[in-house]
This record gives C-alpha cells, structure tokens and sequence, in this order.
C-alpha cells in the first residue's frame, strides 16, 4: 500500500455542508499527513472555501458534481436517478480506485443504498450493518447495527458479531476484543429464538476475540463488552437514548451552576474538571459510522456535526484503510467458512 492514503468526500451532505466539509478536510490532514482528499461538489464553491482554508490547497482535488442529494430523500429514488450527485459520485471514486474510502455526512439510507448498488456486499456478508463507537466506563465499545437493518436473522447478527469484532480490533486497537448480544436478560434461556440460536452459533465459532454470551442495556455504558451486538431497531434506539441522555446530563449542569451567585463560583473552581468532563464526552469525538460488510470504505459522518467531528469520521476511513480493516474482515469471513465447511465434511463421513 502507498503511503498515502485518498478519501473521497461528498462536500454536498450534511447540515452545513459544504463548510463543515471543506474546514473538516483541512482538519484531518494536519492529523493525518499522508492522506488526500477528492472533494465532490460545486466546483466554483468549493474552490473559494478552499482557498480560505490554509494549507489545504495542496492536499485537495476538486470534481465537479452538480446535484445534492436531498435529506428527505428516497433511497430507491436516488439509486435510479442520483447518478450526477456528489454522493454517487464520491462512492463511485472508490469503485474505480481512485479513492480508497468515501465520508458523507448526508442522508444516511440514501448513502447506504448507493454504497450497496456501486460498491456491493463482501463475499459472504449478508447485509452490511453501520457500526460506531463511544465512552464506556472503561474505554469504548463497538456497537452494531444502528439502524441499517430493523430485522435480524441469527445469520445477520453472527455476521455483525464478526464484523464487530474486526472494527475493534482496527479501529479501537483492542488485541482481543470481548462480544456480547444485547438482550433483556443474562440468562440463556431469555430472549427470542434468533438471539438464542445466534449465542449458540457463537460459541462454536472460533472467533479471534472473546464471545460472553448476552449482555443487558445498563452493560453497554458500563464497558462490560468490547462490542455490542443487536438489531438495527434496537441499536439505533439505544443510540439516540445514550445521545438524548447525554445531552439532558449537560443541561441540569448547566442549570445547576447558573442557580446562585455561590454555585457560579463553584463552577469557577470546578472549570478545569467540568472541561475534562465535557471533552470526554463530546461526541464530536465518536463521529463517524461505518458501513461494515461492504467491499470497500464508506463512513457515515452524523448530518449535523461541525468540522471537528467531520475530520473524526474522515480519521475514521483513514484508520480502516491504513490498518486494513477490510482485508482483515474479508480473511476472517473466509476463514470461518472454510472451518465451517470442513466441520460439516467431518460431520458427514
């Protein structure tokens, strides 16, 4: 692999794209010096942000794409019709090597749908999930699907629990990531019949990290797994919950010390905890999901994210890239084929 690594960028999705985008790249390539950026778009537009952007000129190129896809957009509508859109086109950047991962922070099942047509699932994949990371008690957790697929068969969540498992290890670093099944119980016998079947099929496969068996809702902040498993319902639900409560946290905070001319003081004091506080959990720091099961690189950066979290997800593509997280989710897949495939030509004689 080269030492430098190209991104694609859709500079047309998001809230406030394409000034997040522009300023984002511009953030990402003082963090990541060997990376460039193929920026999607008005070519006259963003050829003036670039230029406002120090530095940045050198590390970009601009292509023309004249049409955006719309946030209310249908997925199988810009699949048919979205062919001239910045989207597409970064995606397309990618199928054709000449990108070796895209970032879009626009309509997410417009960027699934796009990614899945031009890009196509890996050999043995199923259904691509969308996985992210954030703080836990204990470091980060890995969890997925978060909303890419609202039903489950206990082959799709197996398939994430590898996927999982893969993005911990490139992403987060973990040598032997831990993988649990989010579930209303511990126990084996709860939970419905894809769940229980699934445990049972992860505790025969010999995944390279460490399967727990179920874990609870309270278990995911907790750290108690390296990577959560679950339906993408489930997932994306306990996602919006985590940033909602989140959110509510900082607020009463806010309100507390705003109380009383003492409290205010306190806060003076207090300042230099409550920043700590405040940065450990800013989710600009966990921007950017990615689509696992797909044959190549595609992150999803959140829509209304400013350009710091956007140059995390970029950092994201860059670190799936660097540390070959496809190529080692494509060895892994087909390692536990050929075991599982040699387990049931044991099984037959």
């Amino acid at each position: 692999m080269s030492d430098q690594i190209t991104i694609a960028l859709d500079a047309m999705g998001g809230d406030d794209a394409p000034h997040i985008v522009v300023a984002g790249a511009n953030i990402a390539r003082r963090r990541h010096p060997d990376a460039r950026f193929v920026l999607f778009g008005d070519e006259e537009d963003l050829a003036a942000r670039v230029a406002k952007q120090r530095g940045l000129k050198d590390f970009v190129e601009i292509r023309h794409a004249p049409e955006g896809v719309a946030a209310d957009a249908k997925p199988s509508q810009v699949v048919r019709s979205g062919r001239e859109t910045s989207m597409w086109r970064a995606i397309e950047a990618v199928k054709q090597g000449e990108a070796a991962g895209v970032v879009s922070a626009g309509n997410t099942g417009a960027l699934l749908a796009m990614a899945m047509f031009v890009l196509k699932r890996l050999e043995g994949i199923d259904r691509p999930a969308i996985a992210s990371f954030f703080p836990t008690l204990r470091g980060e957790t890995v969890m997925l699907d978060l909303g890419a697929n609202i039903r489950c068969s206990e082959r799709n969540l197996v398939e994430f629990a590898i996927m999982g498992e893969v993005f911990a290890r490139t992403i987060l670093g973990i040598e032997n990531p831990t993988v649990g099944l989010l579930n209303v119980g511990e126990e084996e016998t709860k939970g419905n019949d894809s769940l229980k079947i699934a445990a049972e099929l992860l505790r025969e496969l010999d995944l390279p990290g460490e399967f727990v068996g179920f874990v609870e809702g309270d278990d995911i902040p907790a750290g108690a797994v390296d990577v959560v498993v679950t339906d993408g319902f489930t997932g994306n639900v306990a996602l919006k919950t985590a940033e909602g409560t989140a959110k509510l946290i900082n607020a009463f905070v806010r309100e507390t010390f705003r109380n009383s001319f003492w409290a205010k003081i306190g806060y003076i004091f207090a300042k230099r905890s409550f920043d700590k506080l405040r940065n450990r959990s800013d989710p600009r720091r966990y921007n950017g999901a990615m689509f696992l099961g797909l044959d190549g690189v595609c992150v999803k950066s959140h829509g209304g994210t400013d350009a710091v979290g956007f140059a995390t997800a970029i950092g994201v593509a860059i670190d799936m890239v660097k540390y070959g997280g496809n190529a080692s989710l494509k060895t892994t897949v087909e390692r536990l084929e050929m075991e599982s495939l040699r387990t049931q030509a044991t099984a037959s004689l």
